[in-house]
């Protein structure tokens, strides 16, 4: 049986927030693009901390950009997703779509 990795919730927004801000995706725009849909803070500090997790397991690379005078000359860190974790991110939608339509209907279920 092939050994399939599946994104936890956290993981599989901040993947997709790195692929719609595209080459903007680095710490704060991140974390704003989630703190938009999610409604709530997200703090940059858990954003980076999962992108180095996602990095070592190969579901995203990064690159420096140039350093910055607002920023007190430091550089700009770029996310990309990988193909790997472009794959993850579709089984994961797979999966969880299954998951969603095979759900029986709940009594007292508001939709």
């Amino acid at each position: 049986m092939a050994n399939r990795g599946y994104l936890g919730e956290f993981e599989l927004m901040i993947l997709l927030a790195v692929i719609h801000l595209g080459d903007e995706a680095y710490g704060v725009p991140i974390s704003r693009e989630l703190e938009r849909h999610r409604g709530r803070g997200v703090s940059v500090g858990s954003v980076y901390a999962a992108l180095e997790r996602m990095e070592a397991k190969g579901l995203v690379t990064s690159t420096l950009g140039d350093p910055t005078p607002e920023r007190g000359g430091k550089a700009k860190r770029y996310f990309t997703v990988t193909r790997a974790g472009l794959r993850q991110v579709h089984e994961t939608r797979r999966v969880l779509s299954k998951l969603w339509r095979t759900l029986p209907e709940m009594k007292g279920e508001n939709t």
